[in-house]
């Protein structure tokens, strides 16, 4: 989960085996963000439901087999680009992009210190 400038809030390891939405209920229940900006692997109902719930805009386009549409800010959806572009400098440090690390603290703690390099440039 990154802001809106694309800096780094916080992030979850899961397995390499498992999809996204296995850990992404942590990543929103607690935090207070406006708008939820992410791609058609996010659009389920579940995840819609809780950010309406706390009142947070979502900016998830739909899958093509979705039943129910709903609009969404195709103008808002083009800032992603910010999120894709922290992963795509996070992937610059070769650490990251070809993880040894023995433990998964170890390699939290990777990721933790290069997004500080990252934000600091």
């Amino acid at each position: 989960m990154t802001d809106a400038p694309g800096n780094l809030v916080r992030f979850i390891l899961i397995p390499g085996q498992h999809y996204d939405m296995v850990r992404v209920s942590p990543l929103l229940t607690p935090a207070n963000f406006g708008a939820l900006l992410a791609d058609k692997a996010f659009d389920v109902h579940w995840i819609v439901d809780v950010l309406r719930v706390q009142g947070a805009c979502v900016v998830i386009p739909q899958r093509r087999n979705r039943l129910d549409r709903r609009p969404f800010d195709r103008a808002l959806f083009k800032v992603r680009h910010f999120i894709e572009n922290f992963f795509c400098k996070l992937k610059e440090f070769k650490r990251i992009a070809i993880p040894r690390d023995k433990t998964d603290r170890s390699f939290s703690a990777r990721i933790y210190l290069i997004a500080a390099v990252i934000n600091s440039r």
